[in-house]
């Protein structure tokens, strides 16, 4: 089994910026935490970041991974191209944010991906991704028909 977790722009700078949104822990040490989490079930993992929008497109488009776990940060909100790129590698796919975006600005409230998603875990801090992590496993071990219910 393994994970893609897909970071958009700005998300490298989490740890240093808008402490009290993203919290303390930064980009590095959530990325420790992550891989520790992903061994810790055996589950491979790749971590990518970008802040540029078509070097997002080309990781999606070259990945082996079984699922990909997305914090597209602004994308999230503006990229159809990205929302191209996931639909057409055909891999399930759960949205993450570290804040929870529906108590943000208006523009936040809109995803170009939740539709797309098989879930979405919003607000829990770096936990987020933690989260994530175990509905991924449960979702691709299947069972009801890949739900997590």
């Amino acid at each position: 089994m393994k994970f893609l977790f897909l970071n958009g722009p700005n998300i490298n700078l989490v740890g240093k910026r808008e402490k009290s949104i993203y919290g303390e822990k930064t980009y590095l040490e959530i990325c420790k935490e992550i891989y520790k989490e992903c061994q810790k079930n055996k589950i491979e993992c790749e971590i990518f970041q970008s802040n540029h929008e078509g070097e997002i497109i080309d990781k999606i488009q070259k990945t082996d991974a079984d699922l990909i776990i997305a914090n597209l940060g602004a994308y999230t909100h503006t990229s159809i191209a990205i929302r191209d790129a996931l639909l057409s590698v055909e891999k399930p796919v759960i949205e993450v944010h570290i804040s929870n975006i529906f108590s943000r600005e208006e523009f936040r409230h809109k995803s170009f991906i939740s539709d797309i998603s098989i879930g979405i875990i919003s607000g829990f801090g770096y936990y987020s991704y933690i989260l994530a992590i175990y509905a991924g496993k449960k979702f691709l071990e299947g069972g009801d028909n890949g739900k997590c219910i």
